[in-house]
């Protein structure tokens, strides 16, 4: 029977990769966002500021702070990269989400798996750099190569998980190619461009790419759903007749784009102590921020860990704050060995 032998969770976000320096850039669509979420509740910029304290993130947004921050992101970055390479998996099964990268308003799932041969990883060109918001084309260099890259599924992988996840009561959607997106674009989303080009360094083995619907309601699992997903997931791949090694990857950040180092560190406190019942009387609420609600991406890789009896190592947790507002995006890296 195949085994999972590695369990990784990793932030994504793009103060992973552009410098300190240019994180005002991402401050700038701070500003101009009317739909900040914190707690629960939505707030416009000037109102978090109002909320918050205006002195309270001073000492967080310095430019020796931003510098320090970075420096803790790329050294546990490094580390969460070493524990892949040790751990040299056959096949890798990716947890990630869509921001209206592939999925249109016609069709957007719930959850759903990939279960094609084979996939691309294409980078942007200069036109659609030039579409994006602030301080996000800068990050397109840690998503994709320079080059496409055709990236090997594992339809009998794959289709094996269908059939036992159904058969746990889960409906899933099945794609066995990318969706053509609202940019006329067919490759992979950030998410998991993430995984394969940063932390596999595009040295590309098999994976099966599962989609959460973190980002668009109202159709979102639940964290209760998500945690039983991974449980189910995990009993399939055990269940799976084949030697072969797994390694379950959760790519998402935390609490952005305001950022609430309490709800992280709770939740975060509760994967390490194995305190499932806390994660799941999670107010739904929280998750209303399409960003913090990537969260959801490392529910299923908890409760696929909960059945493997592997224990959670937090690498690091680090809150790059940005604004005096609060903003920026909290990095989480994470394994299960």
């Amino acid at each position: 029977m195949a085994k999972i032998t590695l369990g990784l969770g990793t932030a994504h976000g793009p103060q992973l990769t552009i410098s300190p320096d240019q994180w005002y850039l991402r401050v700038q669509a701070d500003r101009q966002n009317k739909n900040h979420w914190f707690q629960g509740k939505k707030y416009i910029f000037d109102e978090l500021v109002e909320l918050r304290g205006a002195k309270t993130f001073e000492k967080f947004i310095t430019a020796e702070a931003r510098q320090n921050h970075f420096q803790r992101c790329q050294i546990a970055l490094r580390k969460t990269m070493a524990a892949y390479e040790q751990a040299k998996p056959d096949i890798a099964i990716i947890f990630g989400n869509d921001q209206f990268e592939i999925f249109r308003d016609i069709n957007i799932p719930a959850l759903a798996i990939f279960c094609g041969d084979t996939f691309l990883n294409i980078p942007k060109t200069e036109e659609q750099l030039a579409k994006l918001p602030p301080g996000i084309a800068p990050a397109e260099k840690s998503y994709c190569p320079r080059e496409v890259a055709h990236c090997p599924g594992h339809p009998e992988l794959a289709k094996h998980l269908i059939a036992s996840l159904v058969g746990e009561g889960f409906d899933l959607a099945q794609s066995n190619a990318i969706p053509v997106g609202p940019n006329d674009s067919c490759s992979i989303p950030h998410a998991y461009g993430f995984i394969y080009h940063t932390v596999m360094s595009d040295q590309l083995i098999p994976s099966v790419p599962v989609f959460i619907n973190t980002h668009n309601p109202p159709n979102r699992p639940t964290a209760a759903r998500c945690i039983e997903f991974g449980r189910a997931l995990a009993r399939a791949v055990q269940n799976w007749p084949s030697n072969l090694s797994v390694a379950l990857i959760a790519s998402g950040g935390w609490t952005h784009y305001v950022i609430d180092e309490d709800f992280d560190r709770m939740i975060l406190d509760a994967m390490m102590t194995s305190n499932t019942d806390k994660l799941r009387r999670i107010d739904e609420a929280m998750f209303e921020s399409g960003g913090t609600a990537e969260i959801k991406n490392w529910l299923p890789v908890y409760g696929a860990m909960t059945e493997t009896g592997l224990a959670m190592n937090l690498i690091d947790y680090v809150p790059c704050y940005r604004s005096e507002a609060g903003t920026g995006n909290a990095m989480a890296f994470a394994n299960w060995l």
